[in-house]
């Protein structure tokens, strides 16, 4: 027995000493790869074998480059990304020099892991039967129907829920379902008409809408109203968004990501930012606005369209501080919707003029924090470039074009028609290569549908 128990206690010793000698080592690693590339504010967490001393930002490195924030206490070191990841991507996170808070020798800290493919979902129209929404992936190969109806008119995917808005008769009803499209539920509507607008904002899982009632006078009834509801009670009655005591008619509107704010312009162009959960939920004019373009997320600021400048301008919400746009170092073209592109840049739609002064073309392009350009995709002829949009990360752009147009005829038993044979170009803002072409519109990377975007 005292041979045996001598035997371990060298043991044990040899063990604390190999510990102290080698210093920290990982020995859990908490990560979501696949909700990574959905949003931004994902985490990767290591946990070391001991508590760690103090670790500072520049200790750590994320390969490839992706910009976070680090926070670390005991044993713990959370890494956290500020824009969605890329899908199919290797990812490592070093952190060098990490030490035991009671001393002892330096070690390194890292670990591994890969973002899943991307998936996407998209709507496809069909005159003579039932529309249907697909999931997928980006070359189309796995498409899975996960939602049909009738008269699909609109939709939104959040992380947890999708979102459809259908035509019903003449008015319109709205379903919340799991995003395999299971248990679907009906929404309650403020009353019987027809929403567009539609959004989701995944703080919080809020559905939004504007409002119009069917039976509209001029004395009477309810006209693009903005409401909001939760998605995880769907039985709950939807909330109209009332400014002072009036709820304001809105002729556009977008969530204003990682806040409860939203960002409207009414009717008689005037933009406004409100917080209806502040402690003073007083409207803030901004000016006045054509178009709200987008809202980058994570730094409360917005691309707007405003009718004395040409090609927009970048608004800060916060402090109402108005940047011009970076000028492209490529003549395109008259400038319209701009699109931030997380990580720097903004993808632009520009129309480009004949020598007569009429449109040849519609152009999608790239264009860097220096001005640089690439186009991306050009809708030439009878073409029509109907709507823009950039995936989560930023490394790809996703270009809705109606063939032409002349010929394409509109699918007028939605509420909200569309050209009957629409095409989702995928390009790699990289490189400008075509991933694929897929057949529908209303890809998931969208915050609102192509009704509600404005192009060139």
């Amino acid at each position: 027995m005292l041979a045996v128990l001598g035997v371990l206690a060298v043991l044990a010793g040899g063990g604390a000493a190999v510990s102290l000698t080698q210093g920290p080592r990982v020995s859990t690693v908490e990560v979501d790869a696949e909700a990574a590339t959905q949003a931004s504010g994902s985490r990767v967490v290591l946990t070391a074998n001991q508590a760690l001393a103090d670790i500072d930002a520049s200790q750590v490195t994320v390969s490839p480059e992706t910009p976070f924030t680090v926070d670390a206490a005991g044993r713990m070191v959370g890494v956290r990304f500020t824009v969605p990841l890329d899908d199919d991507t290797e990812y490592t996170v070093t952190i060098d020099g990490a030490e035991s808070v009671g001393g002892g020798p330096a070690s390194t800290l890292e670990t591994t892991f890969t973002t899943p493919p991307a998936e996407i979902f998209l709507l496809q129209r069909d005159a003579d039967g039932d529309d249907t929404i697909f999931r997928s992936d980006i070359s189309g190969d796995a498409a899975v129907p996960v939602y049909t109806a009738a008269s699909i008119d609109d939709f939104r995917v959040t992380g947890e829920h999708l979102v459809v808005s259908v035509r019903e008769d003449d008015a319109s009803a709205l379903y919340v379902a799991d995003r395999d499209g299971s248990h679907a539920e009906r929404m309650p509507l403020p009353g019987e008409g027809t929403i567009t607008g539609l959004q989701v904002s995944s703080r919080g899982e809020l559905v939004g809408y504007t409002y119009t009632d069917l039976q509209l006078s001029e004395t009477e009834g309810r006209a693009s109203v903005l409401f909001t509801a939760d998605l995880r009670e769907p039985d709950a009655e939807p909330e109209p968004m009332v400014v002072g005591d009036e709820e304001p008619s809105i002729a556009s509107w977008r969530f204003v990501p990682d806040s409860s704010a939203l960002l409207f312009v009414n009717f008689a162009g005037d933009l406004i930012v409100y917080d209806p959960a502040a402690e003073d939920p007083s409207p803030t004019a901004l000016g006045t606005a054509f178009a709200i373009d987008a809202v980058t997320r994570g730094t409360y600021t917005a691309f707007i369209e405003r009718l004395d400048v040409a090609g927009g301008v970048q608004l800060d919400l916060t402090t109402g501080d108005e940047t011009d746009l970076v000028e492209p170092s490529d003549d395109l073209g008259q400038p319209g919707r701009v699109l931030p592109v997380p990580g720097g840049g903004t993808v632009r739609e520009f129309v480009r003029l004949g020598a007569d002064g009429t449109p040849e073309a519609q152009l999608v392009a790239y264009v860097d924090d220096e001005g640089a350009s690439r186009t991306l995709l050009e809708a030439t002829g009878a073409d029509g470039l109907l709507q823009t949009c950039v995936s989560p990360s930023g490394r790809y752009a996703a270009a809705l074009v109606a063939p032409d147009l002349t010929t394409n005829r509109y699918d007028y038993d939605a509420l909200q028609p569309l050209p009957t044979t629409l095409e989702t170009h995928i390009i790699e803002i990289e490189t400008g290569e075509e991933v694929s072409n897929l057949s529908g519109f209303g890809i998931s990377w969208c915050d609102v549908g192509p009704w509600d975007s404005v192009t060139g």
